[in-house]
């Protein structure tokens, strides 16, 4: 007698069920929808691809930008072929872009960027450079010296920072002067 029960309990709910939708859209509206959905395959997606394809590829040219790699032409360049060649050569745009130009620095004397030496002369100019940066950059400046001539502009850096020391160590001498009367 239960088991009748069940089985007309379940006939009764398969009447009274409402038949299933695959879609929550019907008709026209589902028609409209298929038309936008096709539109957004054929033209959004392929283009955000392509714009996603070019930053991905971009990448490691801001990158040694960031890092003042003193070859960054030469990592732009390979990023524009591993764009034209399918993004073969990228991978090596991005290992050059992060590793320290060793023999650079060798036969330069510095590993940085001309843009690098501008930017801590307008710091220095603007009095925002830490007196050790401004010694570093001097031994930096000095050391390329050595290995060749200086352009112009990175030697007036130079002097300026050689000022700067100077009146540095006056002051501290003046300071300890001034201490030592004290005392």
């Amino acid at each position: 007698m239960g088991s009748m029960l069940r089985i007309a309990a379940g006939v009764l709910a398969t009447l009274l069920a409402a038949p299933a939708q695959a879609s929550f859209l019907s008709g026209e509206a589902l028609d409209t929808m298929a038309d936008i959905l096709a539109l957004v395959v054929l033209f959004v997606v392929p283009a955000g691809a392509i714009v996603l394809f070019w930053i991905v590829h971009v990448l490691p040219e801001k990158i040694a930008h960031k890092r003042h790699h003193p070859q960054r032409e030469g990592i732009t360049t390979l990023c524009l072929l591993s764009l034209v060649f399918g993004g073969i050569l990228w991978p090596l745009a991005w290992l050059w872009a992060y590793t320290k130009p060793v023999a650079y620095r060798v036969a330069y004397g510095t590993d940085k960027h001309e843009d690098y030496y501008d930017e801590m002369a307008l710091k220095q100019r603007e009095g925002k450079l830490l007196r050790e940066e401004a010694f570093y950059l001097r031994e930096e400046l000095e050391a390329m010296e050595a290995r060749g001539a200086l352009p112009p502009r990175l030697r007036a850096l130079k002097e300026e920072l050689a000022q700067l020391r100077l009146a540095d160590a006056a002051t501290r001498a003046s300071r300890a002067h001034v201490e030592d009367k004290a005392a």
